[in-house]
Order: C-alpha cells, then structure tokens, then sequence
C-alpha cells in the first residue's frame, strides 16, 4: 500500500470509530466522561490524516496519527479497567464506598452523580465493551500509522 492509501485508511477508520460512537448515542447509549475522552484522539488523528494528505511532504504527521490512536486506545484501557472494576475511576462518573458520610454529604453525591457512570458497561460484544473494542482497534489503527511512516512513497 501507499502512504497515502495508509494514510485514508488510519485517518478513515478513525472517522468510522467516531461515526459508531455517535450512531450508538444517537440510538439510546449516552456516552459517560471516558467515553468522550476517548472521541477527542480521534477528531485529532481525522484532522491530522487531512493534514498529511494536504501536505504529503511533511513525513512527521503520520507520527502525530499513532499518537493520537495510541492516546485513544491507552483511555480506552483505562476505560475497560474502570469497567471490570481493576481499579478506580474518575470521581466524576463512578460510584464510591458511601462509609463515614453524612446524610447531606451522601443527598449532595446523590444529586450531584452523573447519570452516565463509567463503571458501567453499557454494550458488550463478545464479552468486550465498547471502551475494549475501541482500545483493540485503536492499537490496530497505530500500527497502521506507524506502516504510514514507514512508507516513503
């Protein structure tokens, strides 16, 4: 394949994992705070894939697009982590231990909390959320970058 050709596919196949993203919000899958997190990398490597094929001179931008793959999928980790339970999540989308609270504490947590909780799956497939498929993709699409830099034509 061409750099080029690498180039569409890596930015491409950003553009699609952001297009279902949206599609499963659209059809009644809110996105929790990781979940939007893990959309920003994306929108960059899309504008960075534009960039490159605007400027296919600049050998340095598919570089940029591993990186914003790799930032998806390392949130995307992290995200499938805070899901299993492995470790904790941001306070803003997970719940807590409520010991030691008061009764006013706990009623502001109550209405303060997130309606979105990112220790939640939402949707799994083949026992994997859409936080894991996002980060075994995202990988995939790095690696598709890094070919991109490697090819000098």
């Amino acid at each position: 394949m061409t750099r080029i050709q690498l180039i569409l596919l890596a930015a491409g196949g950003s553009a699609a994992l952001l297009a279902g993203a949206f599609t499963f919000q659209y059809f009644g899958y809110p996105p929790c705070h990781l979940c939007l997190w893990q959309r920003w990398p994306h929108a960059a490597a899309i504008l960075i894939g534009l960039v490159a094929l605007a400027l296919p001179r600049v050998t340095a931008l598919p570089a940029l697009g591993a990186l914003a793959a790799l930032t998806t999928a390392g949130i995307g980790v992290y995200h499938t982590g805070v899901e299993r339970g492995w470790w904790e999540g941001p306070n803003t989308c997970t719940s807590g231990p409520i010991d030691g609270v008061s009764s006013a504490e706990l009623l502001d947590r109550i209405m303060n909390a997130p309606l979105i909780r990112c220790d939640e799956v939402a949707w799994q497939l083949m026992g994997l959320s859409m936080a894991s498929w996002n980060a075994l993709l995202s990988f995939g699409l790095a690696a598709i970058w890094v070919m991109a830099l490697r090819t000098r034509a």
